[in-house]
């Protein structure tokens, strides 16, 4: 018998719509399978994320999106700018990307710096700040270093990948993660978990939200693990993406 529900499985997913070359009907179409896959959350674009969060209103799906998506290179300023739009717009969880070049570079100081100023935005908002590190760049050291500066800024998640770095989630990688967070401080897997049986794996390690755009394929193997009845609806693919 299994030791979960649907909805303990079904709110780790972070429903993704973040392919650049994603059509508004694809974006709309993706944000009814997660409303009808009650999922956690929508990460859409965030040129549509004020659509996404109306489309969202009176549902248990948070709208979500991202700063300083996919290469982290932008500056402070410009990611402030972008989180204080997505808060105006109604985003309840804000993706943001580390300066992957500061962190090669070791300016620790700047990483942190930065990953703050957008924590106590987001947090005198109410929102969530998961802080993506694009690990496939990454040496282990410098991955335990930023889970040491999330932590100590109060970040609520701490993300493998954007899902467009060489290489995405890894077991290894996650439990490293698991390894140097305390709580509150969560851990997101993106990027590499395609199937249900990784899901439930990553789940029982302590990983707590999913970034996938193959929710649908997921979601209905768990449904079927429990018995339960068939979500019909319109399907369409994902495009290009890692995820």
């Amino acid at each position: 018998m299994a030791n979960f529900s649907y909805s303990d499985v079904s709110k780790m997913i972070d429903h993704s719509l973040l392919n650049p070359t994603m059509t508004v009907e694809q974006l709309e179409a993706g944000v009814q399978l997660a409303i009808a896959y009650d999922v956690g959350s929508v990460c859409i674009l965030p040129y549509y994320h004020k659509r996404c969060a109306e489309l969202l209103a009176g549902t248990t799906v948070a709208p979500s999106s991202t700063v300083g998506f996919p290469h982290g290179g932008n500056t402070t300023r410009t990611k402030l700018v972008e989180a204080e739009q997505l808060i105006a717009d109604g985003c309840l969880e804000l993706d943001m990307v580390s300066n992957i070049s500061a962190v090669l570079s070791g300016n620790w100081k700047q990483v942190e710096s930065e990953i703050e100023v957008i924590v106590k935005l987001s947090h005198a908002a109410n929102r969530r700040v998961k802080v993506i590190f694009e690990n496939c760049y990454l040496k282990d050291d410098q991955k335990v270093q930023l889970c040491k500066i999330c932590c100590s800024v109060g970040v609520d998640w701490v993300k493998t990948s954007t899902g467009y770095g060489t290489g995405g989630a890894t077991m290894e990688d996650l439990q490293l993660m698991l390894d140097n967070v305390q709580t509150p401080v969560q851990v997101k897997a993106a990027g590499g978990i395609r199937d249900c049986d990784a899901l439930l794996k990553v789940r029982d390690m302590g990983v707590t939200r999913v970034g996938s755009s193959r929710t649908a394929e997921m979601l209905d193997e768990v449904r079927r693990r429990l018995g339960l009845s068939t979500i019909e609806l319109i399907k369409v693919a994902p495009v290009g993406s890692s995820y």
